[in-house]
Formats: structure tokens, sequence, C-alpha cells
């Protein structure tokens, strides 16, 4: 099955100015953001990537825009699935205030436990995402063939709640997880088991790019010998 890699969006406004984004309309990259947006077609240079799937959220379709016109040949899947958890009342305000609401602490510690007023549940958020990535793979297996490497670009909870899914983590696991803007996580999926290759990974990538040999499904004892 193909390799995912899962792009989090460049630094945004909201990020500088301490603010749970969610689905606030109007929230952009900030300068540096752009920047790490327009770094991304350099990082993937080495790789070929069969699709290109994105939240519909702006900090998103920004963050990848770079990447389309570096590469006229691919267009952008938009798939609300992968979009931001829904924060409902919590959304556009100052993470600074919420941490002192009682619901946060049940957020860190029990997040399988937390449903956020008016909004969705994190269980919730992590069904859709997952749910997203497998019908995703087998599209991309069936159009690209097996060894194709796709993007998807998403945000940090839903980020963190795939590669707590990859592990076989149960979410209350998945806050000690940490991906950076912009940062790159790569998932391999087989038929038995997702190898997760990458976690937030803000460097050069080229050694992703599929292999003459197909990788093998089983984990090497001893962790392997690396890439070429």
């Amino acid at each position: 099955m193909p390799t995912l890699l899962l792009v989090r969006h460049g630094r945004s406004t909201a990020n500088t100015e301490g603010l749970l984004a969610g689905w606030t309309p109007g929230v952009a990259l900030d300068e540096r953001g752009a920047a790490q947006a327009a770094a991304l077609p350099g990082r993937l240079a080495e790789l070929p990537l069969a699709e290109i799937v994105t939240s519909p959220l702006q900090r998103c379709q920004e963050t990848i825009r770079p990447l389309l016109a570096a590469r006229p040949s691919l267009t952008a899947h938009t798939d609300d699935r992968i979009g931001e958890c829904h924060y409902g009342d919590w959304s556009g305000r100052k993470l600074a205030e919420l941490k002192d609401e009682p619901l946060m602490e049940v957020v860190q510690a029990h997040p399988s436990a937390a449903a956020f007023p008016g909004g969705e549940s994190m269980r919730a958020m992590q069904t859709r995402a997952a749910e997203a990535v497998r019908e995703w793979n087998a599209r991309v297996e069936r159009d690209h063939g097996a060894d194709a490497v796709y993007l998807m670009c998403s945000h940090g909870d839903i980020i963190k709640s795939l590669v707590a899914d990859a592990l076989g983590l149960h979410l209350d696991l998945f806050q000690r997880i940490s991906v950076d803007p912009c940062s790159i996580t790569a998932i391999r999926y087989t038929r038995l088991r997702p190898f997760l290759v990458r976690l937030g990974d803000t460097g050069d990538l080229a050694s992703l790019a599929p292999r003459d040999e197909p990788p093998a499904d089983e984990a090497p004892v001893g962790g392997g010998a690396g890439a070429p």
C-alpha cells in the first residue's frame, strides 16, 4: 500500500497569537509560515507525488500553494475529514485562557473522553481522519500502484491522532506526540500493518523515494540498515 506524507500547515497567525483556531475563517500563514511553505517544494523535490489532498482550511491551502505551482501536473483534492478538530465554543479563544478550563485537563490526560462544547469529540476527530486515510490509501494504490507516495496537508491534532492510529496507540497517549508547523510525518502502509518512518521531520526527505526493491512487510530485527 502507499506511503502517506502528512504535512502540518506552516505557522499561522493563530499560532503566533496563541489562539485555538479550529475552523475559524481567515486564519492565514504568518511570514514565517509562508517561508516554510515556500521551502516545501525543495524538501520534496526527490519524491514523486501521486496525489495531494488537503484540509479545506486557508492555512493548509496556502501551505501547499507553492508545491502545486512547482508541480503543475498535480491538483489538490480537498477533504473535510482531515480538517481541524471542531473545537466548537473554544474556537478562536486564547490558549492561555483555556488552560484553566476543567476540560483542558481531560484533553491533556484523557482525550478519548474529551468532547468540546458545541463541537466534536476527539474520538470522532480521529475516526473521521483515519477513515479518510484508509479510503485514500485504496484510491491511490488503485490509480498509481502500491509503491506510490501521496501527501495530505492537515493540522496538528489530526496528524497526531493518525500517528497514534498507525502505531496502535490508544488515543489517550496521542498528546505525547509532537509535530511542528510544516513538519512532515511519513507513514508507510502495508497489508498487515503501518510503519511510521518519519515523525515531525523538518529536513531532507530524499530517502523516502520509492526503491527498486519493494519494502518488506515485516519490521527488520535490530532496526535495519536504513536508506541506501
